[in-house]
């Protein structure tokens, strides 16, 4: 059987429906929409630094399998920080970029990375995928290809075959059937309980009133708002007007319909802040956050609490409200693993990396038992 690779620089090479019929609907961020809507609206582009290469195996029956991939200049945008790899191999005299990195841009958000055909043999398929990409790369004089935010057994299966992994921490919610959001909180000591009580109360004595929208309800000029909103507070924190643009919040975001979930804050009848999630069938995913000047425990209130109520209120699962925050874990969101795996072309480099990954994995375990001791719940909660 003839299996070819193809590496497309723009996803207008390949039509929507065609990525979609395997890479699916559910999980937002792989979906045609979502990876071409960020490439069109100027946020991963080649000016950016994401010059896209996706990759697309074809047999005699079509395509076979499909991968985001991107040929990459800095480490920005992808929350698994290498820049210390970077450094050390220009101290060597050589050059870390160009690399290859296969993710969603901006979204720390673990989910399908290769999506296969439901008649091909996985293993098979990631092996021919992982060779395509190999030789990709050494035609190219590309240092390394990194795989961000797998699942579980896609990581494990890349370890067993010789893949460098990384394991770090996200804090996310999980429904345990609950009724309300008073059924979720009975399970917390009582003095946490009392804490993030006050925390909820205080939103409301600021007079400040919050709204939950979905897909259509969503008019273009609330996207517009929550643009500014958006920008605004990324000013503020780091000088910049963040990764995404206008374009992306009022063409991209709209386009994924339904998934699409915004929490707006009013006073007094006018929007002043905003969170804004996506959604699978199981999974909450929490996004963005703007305002256009703080309020007390509006943040958590906007990105935290009213996401819990959602999940409860739709029968969802699980809710990931993003990377990093141990403030999460005294609201109860529980420390849980995500991967990374990585190939380094070099084979010096590579033993240098698979060193420092052991090391760092002892380091991330004691890390993930800890930050459990500090959860919220009582003893019989947990």
């Amino acid at each position: 059987m003839s299996i070819s690779a193809e590496f497309l620089t723009s996803l207008d090479q390949i039509e929507a429906h065609e990525w979609n019929a395997l890479a699916g609907l559910d999980y937002p961020f792989g979906r045609h929409e979502f990876l071409y809507g960020l490439e069109q609206t100027g946020c991963a582009c080649a000016d950016k630094g994401w010059q896209a290469c996706h990759l697309v195996l074809r047999d005699e029956s079509g395509i076979l399998a499909l991968m985001p991939l991107y040929l990459k200049s800095h480490s920005y945008g992808e929350y698994v920080f290498d820049w210390s790899w970077a450094d050390a191999w220009e101290r060597s005299g050589l050059r870390y970029y160009p690399k290859l990195v296969s993710a969603i841009p901006f979204t720390p958000a673990t989910g399908p990375r290769l999506s296969i055909r439901p008649d091909a043999n996985t293993g098979a398929t990631w092996e021919i995928a992982l060779r395509a990409i190999r030789q990709f790369a050494e035609k190219q004089n590309i240092s390394s290809w990194h795989l961000l935010f797998p699942q579980e057994d896609v990581s494990s299966q890349l370890l067993a075959e010789g893949l460098h992994r990384r394991t770090a921490t996200q804090f996310h919610w999980f429904n345990d059937g609950y009724k309300s959001f008073d059924d979720f909180l009975a399970g917390f000591t009582s003095r946490k309980r009392k804490s993030l009580r006050r925390e909820r109360t205080r939103v409301r004595e600021q007079g400040l009133v919050l709204t939950t929208l979905c897909g259509s309800e969503i008019t273009r000029q609330q996207w517009q708002q929550f643009h500014f909103f958006y920008q605004t507070t990324y000013a503020k924190r780091s000088g910049h007007a963040g990764y995404l643009t206008r374009a992306f919040f009022t063409e991209t975001a709209p386009a994924l319909g339904e998934r699409a979930v915004m929490v707006l804050a009013h006073l007094e009848g006018r929007a002043v802040a905003g969170a804004l999630y996506f959604r699978s069938s199981d999974t909450l995913y929490g996004r963005y956050w703007g305002c256009e000047r703080e309020y007390d425990c509006l943040h958590f209130e906007a990105c935290y609490y009213q996401g819990i109520e959602y999940c409860i209120a739709n029968g969802i699962k699980r809710f990931d409200p993003g990377a990093q925050g141990e403030h999460k874990i005294q609201r109860g969101f529980r420390p849980v693993p995500t991967w990374s795996n990585h190939w380094i072309a070099d084979p010096r480099l590579s033993d240098a990396v698979g060193e420092f990954t052991r090391s760092e994995a002892s380091h991330s375990e004691a890390y993930l038992k800890g930050a459990s001791s500090l959860l919220p719940f009582k003893e019989t909660g947990v």
